[in-house]
């Protein structure tokens, strides 16, 4: 690789590095934290993507090959990630690109879905390997990208109050366990204790019932993709944008905002080669997912951020392993009430949120443009098929080119690549 390339492709210390240190970071914190991301990441989405593939007239050996797809490459990435950059990088899919292929699928065959993962796959791989999507979110002021994901985030929040109207008894006790453990016993994770006591309580409320389900131990399938220009249209540039400006940039603006350095143009091409390699499967993307390197890079997972990258090692195991028994796995996670899975990812994002709102609107610069990103992602509006927070940093830069055009010209340094030195780790 030539030395523009290791340029423009950020580096870092190494998988053996990472492998070295990995034990000593290994923790009851790091573990419990890549099994929330895990668990998470396992339940409520699964049941989008199996939605979209009921609805698409999937075959129960096709639905399995999606889910295999996705989340053994999404979790084979986090791994890969969290071990090179000895950062907490999650990887996934796209759960705004499951609910856009719910609606596509209609229309689209799985060949033709194919051919458009695909399409989307090698657009973001030539975003991120040119280096493209670095120079964009350089210029991109830190605080609209801390609104936006403020905003995208909020739900979980939300959803603490929602589940606790719909499960008073379930919700509430997870709530309280967590605060007293928060209270009394600061060397054990909270939100462990807090889900063992939801889980207890749902338990001995009869609220835990394993669900039937026709699917079960399958093999993965090929699918041969079929390109069509109505599909690239409907599908893989909706999918591609999707990917990039609703997870990709959440990831990076969480990292960033847990003080480390986010490696975009690399986490930008491994999204890309995600979307090309779960094409061949029915997948219809594995990248950089938002939400979980929140969950792993946060608090949660240790008192020091360099051994936070642990619990994305322990998500992508847990992930890549779901793939392998996804037909199997899924009745048994999704077992759990959903308010408790609700409730406990709210509770497990609350020091994200903080994190972002304080970045979003602690100074003096961009505020109009924070705010108006921060409505927008929490709106979750859909235009073109494409979700709020990509649209959440266009309107939040628009605003802000119109109303605070100054604060570009007084600190471009606010753009979150520009300060990269000054917020990495130590590794």
């Amino acid at each position: 690789m030539s030395a523009k390339k290791e340029r423009i492709i950020e580096t870092g210390p190494g998988i053996m590095s990472g492998l070295r240190d990995l034990p000593k970071h290994l923790n009851t914190k790091s573990v419990t934290a890549g099994t929330l991301a895990a668990i998470f990441g396992c339940t409520g989405p699964a049941l989008i993507v199996m939605g979209a593939a009921e609805k698409g007239g999937f075959t129960p050996e096709q639905t399995i090959s999606w889910l295999f797809s996705i989340y053994f490459f999404g979790g084979l990435f986090s791994i890969i990630m969290a071990l090179r950059f000895k950062t907490p990088i999650n990887g996934a899919y796209s759960i705004p690109g499951a609910v856009l292929m719910a609606t596509a699928l209609l229309t689209f065959n799985i060949h033709e879905a194919s051919g458009a993962y695909m399409m989307a796959g090698i657009l973001v791989f030539i975003l991120g390997i040119s280096g493209t999507i670095g120079k964009i979110m350089k210029w991109i002021p830190l605080p609209i990208i801390m609104g936006m994901i403020a905003g995208a985030m909020f739900r979980f929040a939300l959803g603490i109050v929602d589940s606790i109207q719909a499960a008073p008894f379930i919700a509430g006790a997870t709530v309280i366990s967590f605060l007293i453990f928060y209270r009394l016993w600061k060397r054990f994770p909270p939100i462990l204790g807090a889900l063992g006591v939801g889980v207890l309580v749902a338990w001995t409320t009869g609220q835990i019932q394993v669900q039937t389900m026709e699917i079960g131990l399958a093999l993965p399938q090929f699918v041969a993709p079929v390109f069509t220009l109505d599909a690239f249209l409907s599908i893989a540039l909706p999918l591609a944008v999707l990917v990039i400006g609703a997870e990709n940039a959440q990831a990076t603006g969480v990292l960033i905002s847990q003080g480390y350095k986010a490696p975009v143009n690399y986490m930008t091409t491994i999204s890309g080669i995600g979307g090309m390699v779960t094409s061949l499967f029915g997948g219809h993307n594995a990248n950089i997912a938002g939400p979980m390197t929140a969950l792993c890079s946060s608090e949660l997972a240790g008192d020091k951020k360099e051994g936070r990258y642990a619990a994305t090692v322990v998500d992508g195991v847990l992930f890549t392993g779901f793939g392998l028994i996804a037909g199997i796995a899924v009745p048994v996670l999704l077992a759990l009430p959903r308010t408790l899975i609700s409730t406990v990812a709210g509770l497990a994002m609350l020091a994200v949120l903080i994190s972002v709102f304080q970045g979003a609107f602690s100074g003096k610069k961009f505020q109009f443009g924070a705010f108006s990103a921060f409505v927008v992602a929490m709106s979750g509006i859909t235009i073109f098929k494409i979700s709020a927070p990509f649209w959440a940093l266009i309107i939040g830069v628009a605003v802000s080119y119109i109303v605070e055009q100054n604060h570009f010209s007084l600190k471009k340094a606010d753009a979150p690549l520009e300060n990269e030195d000054k917020i990495v780790v130590n590794h």
